[in-house]
């Protein structure tokens, strides 16, 4: 993610803004997913807490005024993942137009394990 992406603002100079921004916003955006443990950069705990970059896991293409993303997920145990994943295409495309206002024409999510946590502290206390 080198290349900055470069919006014309008018009189009042140039806008740029990082790829990096761009695969912050998707990260954040797919964590709020009910059913994504984690993008494969680290959990969300971990991610605020300033331990893990925030845009590993995700890879940005940019255009002049479009993105791709390829965003890499872990889903919870027990979530259909065809919902989940649905889910977070359209809350990536969301967030990232609204926030950058580039064009984003994919989203493509891979998942990359399945979460098992919860399903271990749960059998442990014997449900």
């Amino acid at each position: 993610m080198d290349k900055d992406i470069k919006q014309e603002n008018g009189d009042a100079g140039t806008l740029h803004i990082a790829d990096d921004v761009v695969g912050i916003i998707a990260s954040l955006a797919a964590a709020e997913v009910p059913g994504v443990s984690s993008t494969t950069g680290g959990s969300l705990v971990n991610m605020l807490g300033g331990k893990k970059n925030l845009s590993k896991g995700v890879k940005v293409t940019v255009g002049e005024q479009e993105a791709a993303i390829d965003l890499h997920i872990v889903v919870e145990y027990g979530m259909i993942i065809p919902e989940v994943a649905h889910q977070v295409q359209e809350k990536v495309k969301k967030a990232v137009e609204s926030m950058t206002g580039l064009d984003v024409i994919e989203v493509n999510v891979y998942v990359q394990n399945v979460g098992i946590l919860e399903f271990k502290e749960a059998e442990g206390r014997g449900n």
